[in-house]
């Protein structure tokens, strides 16, 4: 969900040693795809609208059935068509130490005024992993409060120019360095156009190499390498925000994906194998970023 792209840069880097820990917990990549269909069925999401309000209460639906309850932080975002009301939904799995780490992706979809844009992938996709993970997590003992994100406003309301875009995380963002709960943010994973049938994720280039590192390998030693690609391409989106603000982040998208921003970003363009792919990269790697945050790392 990214507008600019650069060359890719055919070059692979080394991951980051870390002590790792067995995960413990399962992701459920067919139940996240039912979640993605009945996202779909919702209809357009795009930000202000009625219909993203039916995506905010499914979500908390789920959210709730995993245990959790949900925070909706509300916004009025200045957009070039006008002010539109935003909310991003944040939900909190407690940790055994200070500090937390934020799991990531948008919720809303590109608004189009000539045909219905569905976003299966863009941003069920996001939608639906965070759901699941919520899931997969319930119960888990965490060294880290885990807070899960479900950002509005990725979007651009008109065209990626200027600040017409990332309005959930650049909010987010801007709050925390307000009332000094950046300062507990250890770091950032975000997820974004994930269930592609022909999942091939690149290195995104503007993110925090050590975090990139853990997630590669942790594909390597699954068995994913064709799926985690070792070239690299730099892509804007919703982890800029908090890389400006020294937050260590990384962004998994896979932006090679024919159907994006069209009216063919539907149920037959994604597959649940792509999403549990994901979801067990994700669940591997979480104890080496937590061990790896515990060592001091940044």
């Amino acid at each position: 969900m990214t507008r600019s792209r650069l060359a890719l840069l055919l070059v692979a880097l080394p991951a980051a040693a870390v002590c790792a820990q067995p995960a413990a917990t399962r992701f459920d990549g067919a139940r996240a795809f039912e979640d993605v269909r009945k996202l779909v069925l919702i209809g357009p999401r795009p930000s202000g609208s009625p219909r993203i309000e039916d995506a905010r209460k499914y979500i908390e639906t789920q959210l709730a059935g995993a245990g959790l309850e949900v925070r909706r932080q509300a916004f009025e975002a200045d957009t070039p068509v006008g002010p539109i009301q935003m909310a991003n939904l944040v939900a909190t799995l407690p940790g055994e130490r200070p500090g937390r780490l934020v799991i990531a992706g948008h919720y809303d979809t590109k608004r189009f005024e000539d045909f219905d844009f569905v976003g299966a992938n863009d941003a069920g996709s996001s939608t639906a992993f965070l759901i699941e993970l919520a899931r997969a997590l319930e119960g888990r003992k965490n060294p880290y409060t885990i807070e899960l994100l479900f950002l509005d406003g990725e979007e651009a309301v008109v065209d990626w120019i200027g600040d017409d875009h990332t309005y959930g995380s650049r909010h987010y963002v801007e709050a925390a360095e307000a009332d000094g709960s950046l300062a507990t943010l250890k770091a950032l994973v975000l997820v974004d156009m994930i269930a592609d049938r022909d999942l091939a994720m690149h290195r995104e280039g503007n993110s925090t190499r050590w975090l990139t590192d853990i997630v590669w390998e942790s594909a390597r030693t699954l068995g994913y390498e064709r799926h985690f690609l070792p070239s690299t391409t730099y892509i804007e989106d919703d982890h800029i925000p908090f890389l400006e603000a020294g937050v260590p982040a990384v962004d998994l998208i896979d932006l090679e994906y024919p159907a994006w921003h069209t009216r063919g970003d539907t149920m037959d363009k994604i597959d649940a194998k792509s999403l549990q792919i994901v979801g067990d990269v994700m669940l591997d790697a979480l104890p080496k970023i937590e061990a790896r945050l515990a060592g001091g790392g940044q």
